[in-house]
């Protein structure tokens, strides 16, 4: 019997949506250092100069909230200025959250032109289809989250409509756990009662970000993934009970929705070495071979070291 040589066609379809997730931005006054070393506003130009270079377009960009150190009006305005530009040339819908660093009514006027105050920030947004669902975890003053009565049982009233596409929530306390034990003196508090509003609804995931890590678990049934930060990170190999911010492995998140799952992948911010290379073409011309002459490319130096 023959068998025919079979093609590298792939096995998943297309994603239905295409999400860009940014955390932990951290701005201070215009010109400082954040810790006295961090340019926090370099740092988030700079992730946009790469992520603009592969030529992709975010339906939005989620911003999982400590936008501002210590919710400064001026750095509410310079986040915009930067991110609203390179919003609108991607086309881009910009949703901002609420962190534990933010201030109400100054994060409502710089970033929602809002005079609404001190009330919660919790918002509904529509992106063709996909239900992204912006909820308030902070506490004024305070650095732990709590979700209020009101506002599970505004979260409850949304989530008994399903959406065309499902639902993400986006907030900044993640309710998972941590290997930095630290960590849960700020972490989100009576997690059960988050959970009890989520299970048996449409919500396909929840993003968010405080940690200053990337990390991934699942919380009432869906996935959880939290965005590194972009101003500095939490280094996780230190001895027990302490911590250690490190001005390096800042990210990103590229969150690609498919009918049947959620797509987290993790990209660092900074320019690296190459070591090896593929070509538009190149990868053209791998599509079209059959496994078999793909296998005999790879052997070559086709794609360089590529193996």
């Amino acid at each position: 019997m023959t068998i025919e040589p079979q093609h590298t066609a792939p096995q998943h379809p297309t994603p239905e949506h295409f999400i860009l997730h940014i955390s932990d931005t951290h701005f201070v006054a215009d010109n400082d250092l954040l810790h006295g070393s961090v340019d926090s506003d370099e740092n988030l130009r700079q992730l946009f100069r790469d992520f603009v270079k592969a030529q992709v377009r975010p339906e939005a960009m989620v911003f999982t909230g400590d936008l501002a150190d210590t919710g400064r009006p001026d750095a509410y305005v310079r986040l915009r200025n930067i991110v609203e530009p390179v919003a609108e040339e991607l086309g881009s819908k910009v949703i901002w959250v609420m962190g534990n660093h933010d201030e109400r009514s100054a994060f409502r006027a710089g970033l929602l032109d809002s005079d609404a105050g001190q009330e919660s920030v919790d918002m509904v947004h529509d992106i063709n289809g996909l239900r992204i669902i912006a909820l308030d975890s902070t506490v004024p003053g305070l650095h732990h989250g709590e979700i209020t009565d009101e506002q599970l049982a505004w979260l409850e009233d949304v989530l008994a409509t399903p959406a065309p596409h499902g639902t993400l929530i986006a907030l900044h306390h993640p309710p998972v756990p941590s290997p930095l034990k630290i960590m849960a003196m700020v972490e989100l508090r009576e997690q059960n009662r988050l959970a009890k509003v989520i299970e048996g609804t449409d919500v396909r995931g929840i993003l968010a970000g405080h940690l200053h890590y990337s990390t991934f678990s699942t919380f009432a049934g869906v996935p959880v993934t939290v965005a590194s930060a972009t101003c500095y990170t939490q280094d996780l190999n230190v001895p027990r009970n302490t911590m250690r911010g490190q001005d390096g492995a800042q990210a990103f998140n590229l969150i690609h929705v498919y009918q049947d799952r959620l797509l987290s992948s993790v990209v660092p911010i900074g320019e690296f070495s190459t070591v090896y290379s593929v070509t538009a073409e190149q990868m053209e011309a791998f599509q079209k071979m059959t496994l078999e002459e793909v296998t005999e490319a790879m052997r070559g130096d086709y794609a360089g070291t590529a193996r």
